[in-house]
């Protein structure tokens, strides 16, 4: 009876070790996720590559400040973007001039639209409001009054 009895013994220990390995990897894998891993190391790489991109763009600007660093080429740049002049100059801007065939010439710029004869100049002057005087009012009330008249 004790043969048989060890016998049973030992088939329960042939499957308490891999029941343990078993168990003990469960447990690894839940204690340390591997999507939580995998997202870390993807911000990582998210990072490294904008660092990465941040350096390049600092080696540019440097290269910039480099090529813009002699007096002649910062008196170019102030003239070309930002139409700075020297002191003792002045700036004169040449606009381009119309262009024929466009189909509505009072769009955009108005230097662009035609001259006005004088004789048309009635036409340019928009009928404005004549102020009515209250002669019925006297003394302060009056004066309020035409004082408030720009409300109406």
């Amino acid at each position: 009876m004790s043969v048989t009895h060890n016998i049973q013994a030992q088939d329960q220990n042939r499957w308490m070790l891999p029941l343990a390995v078993v168990t003990a990897i469960v447990m690894l894998v839940a204690w340390f996720p591997l999507t939580t891993l995998w997202h870390q190391q993807a911000v990582l790489n998210s990072t490294a590559s904008q660092i990465a991109s941040i350096r390049q763009q600092e080696r540019s600007l440097a290269r910039q400040a480099k090529s813009i660093s002699s007096k002649a080429a910062a008196t170019m740049l102030a003239r070309q973007q930002y139409q700075l002049v020297a002191p003792g100059q002045s700036f004169i801007q040449v606009l381009p001039g119309r262009v024929k065939g466009a189909p509505n010439s009072s769009i955009g710029d108005p230097g662009f639209q035609p001259l006005v004869a004088p004789s048309s100049s009635s036409n340019l002057v928009a009928s404005t409001k004549v102020p009515v005087h209250h002669s019925s009012l006297r003394g302060f009330v009056a004066r309020l009054v035409r004082t408030l008249e720009f409300w109406r």
